[in-house]
This record gives C-alpha cells, structure tokens and sequence, in this order.
C-alpha cells in the first residue's frame, strides 16, 4: 500500500498527490476534478478538500 498522508501533515517531498478518502472514513465526498490532486512542495501542509473543507487523505501519484 502506497503511503497516506492527511490534512495537516507534512509533504515529505515534491510531488503530485492524489485524494484517497475523507479521514472519518468515507471514500468520497464528490471532490471537484480540480481538486482531486494538489501539486506540494516538500514540507508544505497538506489541504482539506477546498469545497467541503473536510479533512482527507492523500497519496503520491507523481
């Protein structure tokens, strides 16, 4: 399994990441496509989902 990341932690590197989940659980909460994959930085924080501000996981894609 691919490490996760959620809201709040750190990137440990540059890279796209993608969403993987809300962190109480649920798989989806019908994220826009424009925010299904956030590009950070390494040591940037790692975003709520813009349109419903909840907390999600993340993963690195690229």
């Amino acid at each position: 399994m691919a490490d996760r990341y959620k809201t709040g932690e750190k990137a440990p590197e540059n890279g796209t990441y993608e969403f993987d989940g809300l962190t109480d659980g649920r798989k989806s909460s019908n994220p826009t496509e424009d925010e299904k994959q956030v590009k950070l930085e390494s040591g940037e924080t790692f975003p709520p989902l813009r349109s419903s501000k909840e907390a999600a996981y993340w993963k690195k894609v690229k």
